[in-house]
């Protein structure tokens, strides 16, 4: 959970890898009534260290070249102030540039459409950021209604949060997945008293 006061942003998650112990080390693999398989858990709390925040802005205008101009002014005025926040220029990624034709549809009194007139183009561009300074740029997300203040027409998308230690993180919870299913396979291997080889004959031969 995300907390306005929190300086870390801490994602709690399980992660849950599946080990298979075999019994008689592949001594019968080809025999599937000799084995049993055993499931290995793990869990794993850790920061996310990576945040990546984006927003697109707008402008319109009727003719091409003046919306272009606005949307431009605009660009300006969002790296300003990204830049006095903190933020790294080379750290600021502005998209292309996409736009459209608008056009308004008259209709006549039976409702059905009568013309399409022109109204103008408009222009939309987003910018990104991506950054290791992750409650820094969380706050700044939560900040950006001070660019719609300013008169500039931004739409601020929810934070993405990443790891970018998951591959490491695997490999540790492999090992502790198969740990736990070795000590699992032994408890279970004990209670019947039977060995890991052949437990599961222990097991056919307890329940006749």
């Amino acid at each position: 959970m995300l907390k306005n006061n929190l300086n870390v942003i801490i994602i709690a998650l399980a992660i849950i890898i599946s080990s298979y112990l075999f019994s008689n080390a592949f001594q019968n693999r080809n025999q599937s009534n000799d084995t049993i398989s055993v499931t290995g858990l793990g869990k794993k709390d850790f920061v996310s260290d990576l945040i990546v925040w984006s927003g697109s802005f707008s402008k319109k205008s009727y003719t091409l070249k003046d919306a272009y101009a606005a949307l431009d002014s605009d660009r300006e005025k969002i790296k300003t102030y990204l830049s006095g926040k903190g933020i790294a220029t080379s750290d600021i990624i502005f998209s292309a540039v996409n736009f459209n034709k608008d056009f308004e549809t008259t209709y006549n009194e039976n409702g059905t459409p009568k013309q399409q007139i022109f109204t103008g183009f408009t222009l939309t561009q987003s910018v990104s950021i991506q950054s290791k300074e992750v409650n820094k740029i969380e706050e700044i997300s939560r900040q950006s209604s001070e660019l719609i203040n300013s008169g500039i027409e931004f739409y601020s998308n929810p934070p993405e949060y990443y790891y970018t230690k998951l591959a490491e993180l695997k490999i540790k919870m492999i090992a502790e997945t198969t740990k736990d299913a070795s000590i699992r396979a032994k408890s279970i291997a004990e209670n019947a008293n039977a060995s890991l080889g052949n437990l599961k004959n222990q097991i056919w031969e307890f329940f006749k």
